[in-house]
């Protein structure tokens, strides 16, 4: 996943991460499932509840992404 325009916030909408998941799944030889699962799984939801936007951390994700790599050999 990469992260926003400016490089600095280091999380991305889920519908970005979304768009993603193909590239990504392709680029790291893992099932587009495993990703689409780990994309949810590091959704994180408003503050509260109701403050700002629904968001997924890139870093958080592509560790989780490595690790998956790793355990599938790529």
């Amino acid at each position: 996943m990469t992260a926003s325009g400016s490089g600095l916030d280091p999380d991305i909408s889920p519908q970005n991460a979304a768009i993603q998941v193909d590239r990504v799944a392709t680029a790291r030889h893992l099932p587009v499932s495993e990703v689409r699962d780990l994309v949810t799984k590091y959704t994180q939801g408003r503050t509260l509840g109701f403050l700002g936007e629904p968001r997924v951390n890139v870093l958080t994700l592509n560790i989780a992404l490595d690790q998956l790599s790793a355990k599938s050999g790529s």
